[in-house]
């Protein structure tokens, strides 16, 4: 969930800092005097420092090293593919820090492999999970396509594929967007990438995919979709 726009965002923050100076000059006198003000003080901090989050300008620097420290992960111990769009991700996780965190436990606390193939809802519409287990496709079967609302965490339980990634620029619309599915196709020239075990790719809105193509010796492949909603 998005704590309101950038403008709303300065505004709390300005009268949170207002609230604070006053608060902290009666503290200079007598520090915590209770323990009302001490939870205040850490309930202020915390806020601060999510709402610092939010606002972040991220950098291509920035958000890989937020990425190597892992403090994503949560315990997750698979890891995501290098072809993932880092500030993004960045942006993207701290502005709907509880939804992405949800994702990854499901990842984490679920026995993927044991799992039917079926929907699984983790947070109503903002985040759910789809299992398949399904022959794989030729490349003349697949199809380029891209989503707006949700953003596409794809893992492979068992098995191996293929998945073309390739940015929304440097592809054309062969149909256009459809609001109702949340999807559009494309025609384009991409990298592919196996996919399997131990690895999952991430697609934003500006990520062209090619997902379920047939590698040699995996014709069934067993496969994990979590859908995530963007954050605006």
């Amino acid at each position: 969930m998005v704590i309101g726009s950038n403008i709303e965002i300065q505004y709390k923050l300005f009268k949170l800092l207002s609230y604070s100076k006053s608060q902290t000059n009666k503290a200079m006198k007598n520090p915590f005097p209770n323990k009302t003000s001490l939870l205040f003080f850490i309930f202020l901090s915390l806020t601060l420092a999510a709402a610092a989050q939010q606002t972040k300008s991220w950098t291509k620097k920035s958000a890989a090293k937020w990425m190597k420290s892992n403090e994503w992960k949560n315990g997750l111990t698979l890891d995501v593919h290098p072809s993932v769009n880092e500030v993004e991700f960045a942006k993207q996780y701290h502005k709907n820090k509880a939804e992405w965190d949800k994702a990854f436990a499901f990842m984490r606390d679920q026995d993927l492999s044991s799992l039917k193939p079926d929907k699984y809802v983790i947070d109503g519409d903002h985040v759910y999970a789809m299992i398949t287990e399904a022959p794989s496709k030729t490349l003349e079967q697949s199809a380029w396509e891209s989503h707006r609302k949700y953003i596409d965490i794809q893992y492979v339980i068992k098995g191996q594929e293929k998945i073309g990634v390739v940015p929304l620029a440097k592809a054309t619309v062969l149909k256009p967007y459809d609001e109702s599915k949340d999807f559009a196709n494309y025609t384009a020239e991409g990298e592919y990438y196996i996919a399997k075990p131990g690895t999952f790719f991430l697609f934003f809105p500006d990520d062209v995919h090619r997902p379920n193509v047939k590698v040699d010796g995996y014709d069934v492949v067993k496969k994990l979709v979590i859908k995530v909603r963007m954050a605006e």
